[in-house]
């Protein structure tokens, strides 16, 4: 299974990232997390498989929460949802 998406850029944390599966909008996002991610800044966009090596990522967690939430939030290494929100 593949699976497009595009991956956003939080400009108030470091190595902070949103990934937003393909047709889905940031207007879709809970307003908290738009709220505490700031203006996202885009990145790039990719072409997701279970093959697929990510830098910091498990690439089936991501697509998975794609599939169930239509976003995935990327933290800095020891962060947890928690402390963006």
């Amino acid at each position: 299974m593949r699976m497009n998406c595009s991956v956003f850029r939080s400009q108030r944390k470091d190595y902070t990232y949103l990934y937003l599966a393909e047709g889905r909008t940031l207007e879709e996002l809970p307003t908290e997390l738009l709220a505490a991610f700031g203006t996202p800044e885009f990145v790039i966009g990719l072409e997701l498989s279970p093959t697929r090596k990510l830098a910091s990522e498990d690439v089936e967690e991501v697509m998975s929460h794609l599939n169930e939430l239509g976003y995935y939030l990327q933290l800095p290494p020891g962060d947890q949802e928690g402390d963006l929100i």
